[in-house]
This record gives structure tokens, C-alpha cells and sequence, in this order.
């Protein structure tokens, strides 16, 4: 759910991990060893709480954060096609990720990834998380954009402090004092997501739970009187999804079809952080 998403994903691996409650953790390619420590942690912990992880593939960061969180389901988010790798040597460690987690592409088979190829990545990274958590970043680090249009996307957005000493800390100390939750253990970021998770009703842990009645109707569909209660929630200002799905006591599938409708029948415009209204 972002104003940019792409018309098509490529996707391979264990689907069902995407049904999971997601925190990106993004950092620092020529990461600290006690950065990558602390991210190796984080990750462990958040798969144990629940959430399946989201990061880049990249070295440094993003391969501790991935390599910490395989048996609990972990998301790569690749910036060229499936079949064009980058970096090139983490291709067994993409192939480690498929089984319990998945790898998310928006380029074509093919396509070798560019520098430019990169904050597109970043966008989805943060896209499909609930929030951002930067370990290490340098004061121009890629994973400030991706900071940034998690702001902007309405996610939450968590820094690691470091020491005001160490140039790979500039970035995160930075988005501290511009309002990011610091980050000290994985307990900083549940507490903030908890109520997030509770307000949307997404579902826990259950990567090979079947549906309840055994089969795989579609419910996703709104009925007339509730199709009509979401949208007279609509009106010439701009109001949150996550407000709609509260007001409208809808599922949150329900409301993303209701506006969706609304949207191919030119009657809805998207605004930044998740924000929408009517025409």
C-alpha cells in the first residue's frame, strides 16, 4: 500500500512468509562487528516475536539481518531481475532465504541493476514493512532514503544511536533528533508495533496454517452495505486507510477493495503517507 507501487512483483520462494507482519532492517554495507551483532540479534529476535524481516540482500547489514532471521522467515527485495544478482556472491544466501522466506522483484528477467535501480528498491523495502529499523549509516548512506520514504509511506521509522565519534553512526544519530523511536533491544520496536498489529488485526505467525474452513474461497469481497459504510467514511479531505479500517470496523482486505473500486472509477486520489480522499 504506497502511492508508487509497481503494476507487477516477480516473486519466488515461500509465499505464505508474506502474509507475515514485516520490519525492514536496513544499515551500513561496510557494517561494525558489533553493528552486525546487534542486527543479527534484533532479527533473531524479531522472528521469534512474530515478524518475518525485510532487507535488501545487500553486504554488510542487510546479509547479518537476512542470515539471522532464515528459519523464521526472512524477505530479500532485489533492485535488477531475479536472474541478475547484486552482489553476485550472495546468491547462496538468497538460496537459503527461498525455502522459509521469498525474494521480491519489480524489474524483468534480465535487467542488471543500476545505481538508480537502488532507491527504487529501497521504496519497496520499506513499502511492505510496518516500520524501518537503521542499524549503521553514514551521513549520505541509501539507507536514509530508505528511512525517508518510510516517513513518508506512514511507517514507523527506528534508529540505533552510536557513538557520536563513529562516521557510521552520523546517520542514525541523525534521524534520532529528527523524531525516530531510538532503538537499544527488539523490546523498542514490538512495543511501538503491538498496537499497530492489534489496530489492523494482521495475523501472527502461521506460515503453513490452511484457511479455517479448509478451502480457499475469496471473502475478500465487500457487501453492498459495507461497501457503502467505507465510502460515506470518504469525503474532499484526506483521511488514513488505517483510519478507515478502524471507523468502518471492515477488514482491512475490504477496505483495499473498496478503494481500489473507488480508484478505477477515477473517484479516489492517493495522497502521501497512506492518505486518501475522494474527487
Amino acid at each position: 500500500m504506497i502511492d508508487d507501487s509497481p503494476p507487477l512483483l516477480a516473486v519466488r520462494g515461500h509465499t505464505p512468509a508474506l502474509a507475515l507482519p514485516m520490519v525492514a532492517i536496513v544499515g551500513s554495507r561496510n557494517a561494525s562487528g558489533a553493528g552486525l551483532k546487534f542486527t543479527q540479534r534484533i532479527a533473531r529476535e524479531l522472528g521469534e516475536a512474530g515478524f518475518a524481516t525485510v532487507s535488501g540482500l545487500a553486504r554488510g547489514i542487510d546479509a547479518a539481518a537476512h542470515s539471522a532471521s532464515l528459519t523464521t522467515g526472512t524477505i530479500a527485495v532485489l533492485a535488477g531481475g531475479h536472474d541478475r544478482l547484486y552482489p553476485p556472491e550472495h546468491a547462496g544466501l538468497l538460496d537459503a532465504i527461498l525455502p522459509t522466506g521469498a525474494a521480491i522483484s519489480e524489474m524483468p528477467f534480465g535487467w542488471e541493476p543500476r545505481a538508480r535501480d537502488f532507491p527504487r528498491r529501497n521504496r519497496l523495502i520499506s513499502g511492505l514493512s510496518l516500520g524501518v529499523v537503521v542499524v549503521e549509516a553514514a551521513k549520505r548512506s541509501g539507507s536514509l532514503i530508505t528511512a525517508r520514504f518510510a516517513a513518508e509511506q506512514g511507517r514507523e521509522v527506528f534508529a540505533v544511536p552510536g557513538s557520536p565519534l563513529d562516521p557510521r553512526a552520523e546517520g542514525t544519530n541523525g534521524l534520532i533528533k529528527q523524531g525516530a523511536t531510538p532503538v537499544t533491544e527488539t523490546a523498542d520496536i514490538v512495543a511501538a508495533l503491538r498496537p499497530i498489529l492489534e489496530e489492523r488485526k494482521l495475523p501472527g505467525r502461521e506460515l503453513d496454517a490452511a484457511p479455517p474452513d479448509g478451502g480457499g474461497t475469496d471473502d475478500s469481497e465487500p457487501a453492498a452495505d459495507e461497501r457503502a459504510r467505507i465510502t460515506s467514511l470518504l469525503g474532499p479531505a484526506p483521511v488514513s486507510i488505517d483510519d478507515l479500517v478502524r471507523l468502518s470496523k471492515s477488514r482491512p482486505a475490504i477496505v483495499r477493495m473498496v478503494l481500489l473500486e473507488l480508484e478505477i472509477a477515477g473517484r479516489l486520489e492517493r495522497h502521501g503517507g497512506g492518505l486518501v480522499a475522494l474527487v
